[in-house]
């Protein structure tokens, strides 16, 4: 098969979405494309080379928003019919409202457009489908309770990236999630992978209900599922 596997911004459920585009493209021809935020949020969480890993040849691109500018030329194939599936994994509250609405005004909004035109099936995996609280996963953090406010910060000293601003945070839009800083605090300041409860909105909720009435898009709960379905 030959599928387009768009990221967004969410760090919900990432790293599965990760796992599920590896593992298809052992045996399939697989596009990435990425948001904005997505290409962002993936290196926050150590997880981008693992993506850009995947790509190599024509439908093995990685395809950006900044790449492909405001016209994203490379969607035109979905709308001609050139993939067999989109998958949209994780999809962010404000992707599912966009593609509800009918905005495309990014790279994955466009390609689920474009899909659309071109009759190409799209499973969707939005973060917001349950109303009430969901564990998610952080990317690294520095705790201040564990900082003791050293002199020279190992960390921030470790930190290629300049990410670490000592006994303060991290500058997660410089971060790669390299882990660096975590293994060379000797009081392990800095957290990564920490488990947080947030709520979900009702009219986020409400968006991805609206979604699942789109003719061409399949809603699937996790990643991992659609796999089965393929």
């Amino acid at each position: 098969m030959r599928i387009g596997f768009a990221f967004t911004g969410a760090g919900h459920l990432l790293k599965e979405s990760v796992q599920v585009a590896e593992k298809l493209a052992n045996d399939h021809e697989v596009t990435i494309f990425l948001s904005g935020a997505a290409e962002e949020v993936l290196k926050m969480y150590g997880l981008y080379e693992r993506v850009k890993s995947l790509t190599g040849g024509k439908y093995r691109e990685l395809a950006t928003d900044s790449d492909q500018k405001f016209s994203y030329p490379i969607t035109g194939r979905l709308s001609l019919g050139k993939y067999d599936l989109l998958i949209v994994s994780p999809a962010t509250a404000n992707t599912v409202s966009k593609i509800v609405y009918g905005i495309a005004d990014t790279l994955v909004t466009n390609a689920v457009a474009q899909s659309g035109k071109g009759a190409v099936p799209v499973y969707m995996v939005p973060v917001d489908i349950h109303p009430g609280p969901i564990d998610t996963v952080l990317p690294s953090k520095m705790e201040l309770s564990k900082c003791q406010s050293c002199d020279d910060c190992f960390a921030s000293i470790a930190c290629e990236q300049g990410a670490i601003l000592p006994h303060e945070e991290i500058d997660l839009t410089k971060c790669i999630g390299c882990g660096l800083c975590r293994n060379t605090c000797p009081y392990d300041a800095i957290s990564e992978g920490k488990i947080i409860t947030i709520y979900m909105r009702d009219i986020d909720i409400e968006n991805t209900c609206k979604l699942s009435s789109i003719d061409n898009i399949q809603i699937f709960e996790n990643p991992h599922e659609i796999l089965d379905k393929i």
